[in-house]
C-alpha cells in the first residue's frame, strides 16, 4: 500500500518535533505534523519557558533588599506587568518562529490545524481532509485538570495566567503539587497577596524533610497556606470571587487558580476508535518504546503520563524516530531523572526519596542544613538544606536533594554522577569548591540517621 506520508506526528510541542525533525531530517523519512495551537507545546508555549521569566521577574524585591544589605542605596518601585507582558509575548513568538523553522528546515509540512485519528493507517484534519500514513504518532500532551464544583467556570489555571490583563491584588491558588507552589511564590514575589488552598500537604510525593522546609520559607514570605480544605462553591459577587470551603471558610479573592493536577490530551482524538487503548485516566497505554496495542500508532511525551517533563519528551521522541526510521532500536531511559521544582527556594532532586529508599532496604542519610554565607551577611534567616540518601549495602547514592537558590543547576551536576552510579565514597573523594553551597555534598562525612 502507498501512504501520503511514512509518518504523521499529531502535537507540535518539545516530543512531537524533535521526533518529526529527526525522521524527516536524519533519517529521510516522509513526515507531516499537525498543531491545532501554537507550535512549541506546553514548554514553550504555557509552561517550562514563560514560567522560568516569571521567576526571573518575581526574584527582583528579594534581590533589592539584599543589595541594600550589602551596601547599596537601592529602591523599587512597582512592578509593570503590561511591560512585562509584551516582553513575555514577544519572546514566546520568537521561540515559536524557531520552532517552526526547525521543521521547515527539515522539510516537515506542517498542518496548522487540529488532527485526529481516523484508523491505525489514517489520519483527518479538521479541514474535512484525510491522509493515510504508515506511522502515526500521537503527542498532544496534557492539559490542567479543574475538578467539577458549582462556580468552576470562574477560576482559571496555568493555561491563563501568562495572559492576565493585570495582577489581581488577591489571589487563591488551589493546589499542592509543584506548579501550585511554584505559582504561590512567583505571584507572591511579584507583589501578589497569595493564598493557597490543598486538600493534603503541599508537594506530596517529594522527600518530606525538604518539603517541609520549602513550605516553611513559602509561609516565611506572607503566602497563607491552609490545607484540608476543599472548595465547595465559588460565587462572583461585585467584591471579587466569593469562596466556601470544606472548613466552612469564606472568603473573598480578585481570581482563584486551579492547579491541581493535570490529564492527557486524549479526548476527541479517535484513539479508541481506532483500537488504541488508554489509561484510566486517559493517558495512551505505551510499551517500553512508546508503541501503543496498534503496531502503527506510537505515542511519546505527557499523553502517556509516564513523567511529564519537556527533556523526557524530546529523548522518547528522538527514540522513536532512531527505532522506526533510522534501523537503531533503543528504548527511552526513564531511570534516575533529575528535576527541579522552582519555588523560593528552588529544589532539585534526582533519585530516591529518603521514604521511598527506605522501602527498598537499609539506608544512611546524611543531611546539611544551614543558613548560607550569602543570605547569613544579608541578614536573612533563609536556610538550605543538602541530602544524600545512600544504599547501606553498595554505597550507592540512591537519591539527592536540595533545597537552596540555583538549586536546579546544582542538581543537573549531581544527575551526572548518579547516573554514572556513583558511590558515597566517591561523592566524599571529590574535592569541594570552597567557598559554595555545593561544596556541602562533598563534605557531609557521617550519616545522621540509618534506617
Amino acid at each position: 500500500m502507498t501512504f501520503d506520508y511514512d509518518l504523521f506526528v499529531i502535537g507540535g510541542g518539545s516530543g512531537g518535533v524533535r521526533a518529526a525533525r529527526i525522521a524527516a531530517n536524519e533519517h529521510g523519512a516522509k513526515v507531516a505534523l499537525a498543531e491545532e495551537y501554537r507550535m512549541g507545546g506546553t514548554c514553550v508555549i504555557r509552561g517550562c519557558v514563560p514560567k522560568k521569566l516569571m521567576v526571573f521577574a518575581s526574584q527582583g524585591p528579594a534581590m533589592i533588599e539584599e543589595a541594600r544589605a550589602y551596601g547599596w542605596d537601592t529602591q523599587i518601585g512597582g512592578f509593570d506587568w503590561t511591560a512585562f507582558r509584551g516582553k513575555l509575548d514577544a519572546e514566546l513568538d520568537r521561540l515559536e518562529r524557531i520552532y517552526r523553522a526547525g521543521q521547515q528546515g527539515a522539510g516537515v509540512t506542517v498542518y496548522d490545524q487540529r488532527a485526529t485519528v481516523a484508523g491505525p493507517h489514517e489520519v483527518r484534519l479538521a479541514d474535512g481532509s484525510t491522509v493515510t500514513t504508515k506511522h502515526i504518532l500521537v503527542a498532544t500532551g496534557g492539559r490542567p485538570f479543574v475538578p467539577e464544583f458549582e462556580g468552576r467556570e470562574h477560576v482559571i489555571t496555568s493555561n491563563e495566567i501568562f495572559k492576565l490583563d493585570a495582577l489581581p491584588k488577591r489571589l487563591l491558588i488551589v493546589g499542592g503539587g509543584y506548579i501550585a507552589c511554584e505559582f504561590a511564590c512567583i505571584m507572591a514575589g511579584l507583589g501578589v497577596q497569595v493564598t493557597q488552598f490543598n486538600r493534603s500537604p503541599l508537594l506530596r510525593g517529594f522527600d518530606t524533610e525538604c518539603r517541609d522546609l520549602i513550605v516553611a520559607q513559602m509561609q516565611a514570605q506572607g503566602i497563607d497556606i491552609h490545607t484540608g480544605i476543599v472548595i465547595s462553591k465559588i460565587e462572583k459577587t461585585d467584591q471579587g470571587l466569593h469562596i466556601h470551603g470544606s472548613d466552612l471558610r469564606d472568603d473573598t479573592f480578585d481570581a482563584v487558580l486551579y492547579a491541581t493536577g493535570r490529564v492527557p490530551n486524549t479526548d476527541g482524538l479517535g484513539l479508541e476508535e481506532a483500537g488504541v487503548k488508554l489509561a484510566e485516566n486517559g493517558a495512551v497505554a505505551v510499551d517500553a518504546w512508546s508503541q501503543t496495542n496498534v503496531p502503527s500508532i506510537y505515542a511519546v511525551g505527557d499523553v502517556t503520563d509516564r513523567i511529564q517533563l519537556t527533556p523526557v519528551a524530546i529523548r522518547e521522541g528522538h527514540a522513536f524516530a532512531d527505532t522506526v526510521f533510522g534501523a537503531n532500536p533503543r528504548k527511552a531511559d526513564h531511570e534516575l531523572v533529575a528535576s527541579a521544582v522552582f519555588t523560593r527556594p528552588e529544589f532539585g532532586t534526582c533519585g530516591l526519596s529518603e521514604e521511598d529508599a527506605r522501602k527498598q532496604g537499609p539506608v544512611e542519610v546524611y543531611v546539611s542544613a544551614f543558613r548560607p554565607m550569602r543570605s547569613m551577611f544579608a541578614g536573612s534567616d533563609a536556610r538550605v538544606l543538602m541530602k544524600l540518601v545512600v544504599c547501606k549495602q553498595s554505597q550507592r547514592v540512591l537519591g539527592c536533594h536540595i533545597v537552596a537558590p540555583e538549586a536546579g543547576e546544582m542538581i543537573q551536576m549531581a544527575g551526572i554522577a548518579m547516573k554514572m552510579g556513583a558511590t558515597k565514597a566517591q561523592f566524599d573523594a571529590t574535592c569541594a569548591v570552597h567557598p559554595t553551597m555545593a561544596e556541602e555534598l562533598v563534605t557531609m562525612r557521617k550519616p545522621v540517621r540509618t534506617a
